[in-house]
């Protein structure tokens, strides 16, 4: 009898031990399960805000009281005709200058062509094939800042009006008043914990927040933007890599100004912009240009275009709102000559 009741308490032991065990890994499942579904916290940048962790600072590249695109929100594609703005013959962003602000900070020149994926030495020649132009949606973006000498990256949402740099697939890749690089967001944020901080601004709702993509890479390079006044008067094209002066004359608005949406589509799915506000106080050859296919409602994709690497980091505090800070240094000069540098084409997911 002695031996049974042995075998019977062994045989209790193990069955135990196996509902331990079985209990943590479904606690593990769980904690893993909460981790993969981590809310984030997008910061909004105003138009004339430098944002977190800028790499220097520059007055006059955004524009206030620009008229918003009509078709806003979910994903739009680079080449789309009306996506940016502009003034005709003018350009906002001085590419000379930032040129020569990297050239003289090799450190922060290191990690801004890290996030880019150039080599240091490669920086006039991409910055001189960049496209000048105003944001005409609020835009979902990756901001990469510099801290401590080292690059950071957080998600933000630009104001429409701001200036950026877009490269040759119609992606925003430079935040023109602190030069800090821009990418596409890196990863999905749960719609259901994402909140909102920084200064908000009259007519800001998550519903309209765009991504923008890049050009299908099989069309090569976009070689013209269509692009429309600040008032939204007319339209005009802007050749890519060119800072206004060889603007074409004024046309029509794109079909996109007149044409009423379909239907009222909601924000990305899992992009965040469906979730509850949270407030704070505050050698190349270039493609023929055409029309992009616009859709309404899609994933927030990893990755961005020619940006093999990215360096991880978090953002800092938001320095305020204001008209922007002005660099020494002259006026604006005119466009970057220096022979074309080879563009990586993106990667669509």
């Amino acid at each position: 009898m002695p031996e049974i009741h042995s075998r019977i308490a062994r045989r209790r032991g193990r069955v135990r031990s196996a509902a331990v065990a079985a209990a943590a890994l479904a606690l593990a499942a769980t904690a893993l399960s909460a981790c993969g579904d981590a809310g984030a916290t997008i910061t909004r940048l105003t138009v004339g805000t430098p944002g977190p962790d800028p790499y220097t600072l520059v007055a006059n590249t955004d524009k206030t009281d620009v008229k918003h695109r009509p078709q806003a929100g979910g994903t739009k594609t680079g080449d789309s005709p009306g996506l940016y703005g502009g003034t005709r013959q003018t350009s906002t962003c001085d590419q000379r200058k930032l040129v020569a602000f990297l050239q003289a900070n090799p450190e922060k020149a290191k990690a801004w062509a890290a996030v880019q994926g150039i080599p240091v030495s490669d920086i006039p020649r991409y910055v001189s094939r960049l496209t000048p132009v105003l944001l005409r949606t609020d835009t979902l973006v990756t901001n990469h800042g510099y801290h401590d000498g080292k690059a950071t990256a957080a998600p933000a949402v630009l104001q429409a009006g701001m200036g950026v740099l877009i490269n040759g697939y119609g992606v925003p890749t430079v935040k023109c008043n602190c030069g800090n690089p821009l990418t596409r967001p890196k990863e999905k944020i749960s719609s259901g914990k994402v909140s909102y901080t920084g200064r908000s601004w009259p007519g800001f709702t998550k519903r309209n927040v765009t991504e923008i993509k890049p050009r299908d890479s099989r069309k090569g390079t976009i070689e013209s933007f269509v692009l429309v006044d600040p008032e939204a008067t007319m339209g005009f094209e802007r050749p890519r890599a060119t800072e206004g002066e060889s603007d074409g004359p004024p046309t029509e608005l794109p079909a996109t100004e007149t044409e009423v949406p379909t239907s009222d589509s909601p924000a990305p799915t899992d992009s965040g912009l469906d979730s509850p506000t949270v407030d704070s106080p505050g050698p190349e050859s270039p493609g023929t240009g055409s029309p992009g296919t616009e859709t309404p409602s899609p994933e927030v994709s990893s990755g961005s275009p020619g940006v093999p690497s990215e360096n991880p980091g978090t953002g800092g505090g938001d320095p305020g709102t204001g008209g922007g800070i002005e660099q020494p240094g002259g006026a604006t000069q005119g466009p970057v000559s220096l022979p074309p540098s080879e563009e990586p084409a993106p990667t669509v997911s």
